[in-house]
């Protein structure tokens, strides 16, 4: 008895479910008919329904490929003037998901990482699709741009994802030459200070700097600082004495902290050399 009156108490939730499902689908569609796209991002805000199971944009696969990309395409287009850049955010992660679940995801999913990565509205649940879609387009031959790079590096560090940081960074840099901005680097050494990782930090300005991507005194300072906060003194004294020759001579009270932390722990050669160099520097 019991499970009969579940049965049937199941039953209009389930059709309840489709029903939304299928009158989101079919609003959205709507709008793709009527080339009305900039109300896309409303409607899937106002709806009570399920965005990603099934997928409000599922329909588009009906149509033949190039007519689905184009689609998409306007899509996109139309969300560009849209303020605040986070109101399509539902659309595009809706769209996302919708081309990764393709047979061929590039470069309909490239054109929707892009956009998404831009609007700084990525969610955090798609961060790993982000970059695999960025390895699957180095697989197809197409050369990610530096907007790309650094908008997906810019989240990886908000969300410490430290790995996988690393290995964006590396790539960017190594394989394809691309120097990342200012901000982006700042970011970067920023969250790796903030995970406490200073010996990774220092490697990563190493890097960067044998690899000719120019940095500037913000890059340097933040790890300085990273060193003293942490204790790190003996890194902070090897890290200094390079940071002078770059040309970039640390703030007074940073000097002090070092010569005095490095004095403390009996590591009075490091500690004469670092004061040393910074009287050859007249500072």
């Amino acid at each position: 008895m019991a499970a009969a009156k579940l049965h049937l108490s199941v039953r209009p939730f389930c059709r309840s479910f489709v029903s939304s499902a299928r009158m989101l689908e079919e609003s959205i569609k709507a709008a793709v008919e009527a080339k009305r796209y900039e109300q896309i991002p409303d409607i899937l805000s106002s709806s009570k329904g399920p965005y990603h199971n099934p997928n409000p944009f599922s329909f588009l696969s009906t149509f033949p490929e190039n007519t689905s990309v184009k689609i998409v395409d306007e899509i996109l287009q139309s969300f560009t003037p849209i303020r605040p850049r986070s109101r399509p955010q539902i659309a595009y992660s809706s769209l996302l998901s919708y081309s990764l679940q393709s047979s061929n995801p590039l470069p309909l999913a490239l054109a929707i990482l892009q956009r998404t990565l831009r609007s700084g509205c990525l969610p955090v649940d798609q961060i790993d699709e982000a970059v695999n879609v960025l390895k699957g387009m180095v697989r197809a031959g197409c050369i990610p741009d530096l907007d790309s790079y650094g908008s997906l590096i810019d989240n990886l560090s908000e969300l410490r994802m430290m790995s996988a940081l690393i290995e964006t960074l590396n790539e960017m840099v190594v394989r394809y030459g691309l120097s990342p901005r200012k901000e982006t680097l700042v970011k970067a050494l920023a969250a790796i200070r903030a995970n406490k990782e200073i010996r990774r930090a220092i490697e990563v300005i190493e890097f960067l700097t044998n690899e000719g991507v120019h940095l500037g005194f913000e890059c340097y300072e933040l790890v300085l600082e990273g060193c003293l906060e942490n204790r790190q003194f003996i890194f902070a004294g090897k890290f200094v004495i390079e940071m002078t020759k770059r040309g970039f001579i640390p703030y007074v009270r940073a000097r002090q902290k070092v010569v005095e932390g490095l004095a403390n722990i009996g590591e009075w050669e490091l500690a004469n050399a670092v004061r040393q160099r910074f009287a050859e520097l007249n500072s």
